[in-house]
């Protein structure tokens, strides 16, 4: 298993040094990856292109952009250029979000979402290759060929149900998941895009897990602490489904909370569930956290 960092989005006058310090510390550190989210702050393919180009040879991911507010296309052509300036170290991780942000706040359709994903990625991916796409769906259509350099990333996408892993595991290169268990992810996630993967002929896919994480050895504080923060995830639909799939009332029940012994169980737990990226949410005890992964990304 890998080791990955989620990177703080930084705040002040110069948020792009900023994140090309953490990106930077993250591979002195030995980790894998650094991923980024995009949420309403910093865009992260731009945020990525700026901070990593030049910098030290590590993965750099979204996790995740979505797709409802740029055409596939378009998202294939900023990809491309990221990776580019990286250099080729871009994992480009995408996802539908949620009906309260794409509705309520971009004013999109966000009926038949599976639909979506599927005639998405039917563009996405060759337009990312560079190939010519001709594509007609039901909600998405494309007549073009993209020409500039940085194609062939891989795609990740944030899929949850059972239908969004199986066409994740048939058509793209992975998931990247968030507030999703060990239990979970050993008997749905994992086998169910696996399979998916193997029925298609491809490669056996990534399964990219972030979660929160703090070691401690005051873990019911930590919990509560977690569940303070990412409160909101439990009210969400798509993570709500999966807390209770893992049987957790709240956000901080699937958190990786205790101390050192503790924390390195439950990391080989997820291993042992066919987690390819572990992706650290470090939210409390920073230090000592950090130190814990350091070792293990380096072991």
């Amino acid at each position: 298993m890998r080791y990955g960092y989620y990177l703080v989005e930084p705040k002040g006058s110069d948020p792009i040094g900023v994140l090309r310090d953490q990106i930077a510390q993250a591979a002195a550190d030995g980790f894998s990856s650094a991923w980024l989210s995009n949420i309403f702050g910093l865009d992260a393919l731009t945020a990525l292109a700026a901070a990593g180009a030049q910098g030290p040879a590590i993965e750099l991911g979204t996790a995740v952009v979505p797709t409802y507010p740029r055409h596939p296309a378009v998202l294939a052509q900023q990809a491309m250029t990221a990776n580019a300036a990286l250099g080729g170290r871009l994992a480009l991780g995408i996802g539908l979000s949620h009906k309260i942000v794409i509705e309520g706040m971009y004013g999109y359709d966000f009926e038949r979402p599976g639909r979506h994903m599927k005639e998405y990625l039917d563009i996405l991916i060759p337009a990312g290759r560079g190939e010519q796409v001709e594509y007609a769906g039901e909600t998405l259509r494309a007549n073009l060929r993209l020409t500039g350099p940085g194609a062939g990333f891989p795609v990740l996408v944030a899929a949850l149900g059972p239908r969004m892993l199986k066409l994740a595991g048939a058509v793209a290169d992975g998931t990247v998941l968030w507030m999703t268990g060990p239990k979970t992810i050993a008997e749905h996630v994992a086998p169910t895009i696996t399979a998916a993967a193997a029925e298609a002929g491809r490669e056996p896919p990534r399964i990219v897990c972030a979660l929160p994480i703090c070691v401690t050895d005051d873990r019911d504080s930590a919990v509560q602490r977690a569940n303070e923060i990412f409160e909101v995830y439990g009210q969400l639909p798509s993570y709500r489904a999966m807390l209770d799939r893992e049987g957790a009332a709240n956000p901080g029940d699937v958190a990786i909370v205790g101390d050192e012994k503790a924390v390195l169980a439950e990391l080989e737990e997820l291993e042992r569930a066919g987690v390819t990226d572990f992706v650290a949410s470090v939210y409390a005890n920073r230090e000592r956290t950090r130190n814990l992964l350091i070792g293990a990304a380096k072991g």
